[in-house]
């Protein structure tokens, strides 16, 4: 069963985040250990990140949360990891 926010979601992909008002999901490769940090978004829905911070003791997941929280202009505390703890895949749930 899809999440009725994430139906929607996928039937009007050009909306800007505002129109989520219940949220949204975004799609987040991550290269952990890099030398220099980056944000590149492929699009609406996802993005490629890379963090210094190696993928030990959930240092690169705060990272990329925190680089997405500024990326979007949300709180960190609005962005919750969905899936893909220990994978360079990631679900971002935004929003809610």
């Amino acid at each position: 069963m899809i999440c009725r926010h994430y139906a929607t979601f996928l039937q009007n992909k050009k909306a800007p985040l505002a129109a989520y008002t219940g949220g949204m999901y975004i799609k987040v490769r991550v290269v952990a250990g890099a030398k220099k940090e980056s944000v590149e978004k492929i699009s609406d829905t996802s993005y490629k990140l890379a963090v210094k911070e190696p993928a030990k003791q959930n240092l690169a997941n705060r990272r990329v949360i925190e680089l997405m929280a500024f990326e979007l202009k949300v709180p960190k505390a609005q962005i919750r990891l969905i899936s893909g703890h220990q994978s360079p895949s990631k679900m971002l749930s935004v929003g809610e």
